[in-house]
């Protein structure tokens, strides 16, 4: 089974269970965003992780298998048309320069890794209407001279 059959049953098996990323992410003790971008196909899972996802959505080994294979991050470089992801792209195109220029001021030259990475999703209730608060939380890695 590759990547993407593993996400067509995973979503499946999701959805007939009717379970949220929260219930799924805390029955295997991961969280949330980790879990979906597993399922999705961009991180992989260590045998006892992705083995009780399977579980938790009642789905065969061979899924576990394609979980634990390592991915390729790759994905599709048109522009995105989902409002929401084309909003996420937007923010980047709009402040990615600011945010480079703010984190080289108080870090020095260098990047956020997304590989020593997590992110958080929160809901922040508000009168005038919901707020999402998006949390990415990266190490900073310098670039070195040699």
């Amino acid at each position: 089974m590759d990547k993407l059959e593993m996400r067509h049953t995973l979503l499946a098996a999701k959805a007939r269970k009717k379970l949220s990323w929260d219930d799924i992410g805390s029955a295997i003790g991961m969280s949330p965003v980790w879990t979906a971008s597993a399922c999705y196909g961009m991180n992989s899972a260590n045998h006892e992780v992705a083995h009780t996802l399977c579980d938790v959505l009642g789905v065969d080994a061979d899924v576990a298998e394609a979980l634990m294979a390592f991915p390729t991050k790759a994905w599709d470089e048109a522009i995105p048309q989902d409002p929401l992801i084309y909003r996420l792209y937007e923010v980047v195109g709009v402040y990615g320069e600011t945010l480079k220029d703010v984190i080289q001021e108080k870090f020095g030259d260098g990047i956020m890794s997304a590989i020593d990475f997590s992110m958080e999703v929160d809901k922040i209730e508000d009168p005038k209407g919901d707020r999402v608060l998006l949390t990415l939380n990266g190490k900073f890695l310098p670039y070195k001279s040699w």
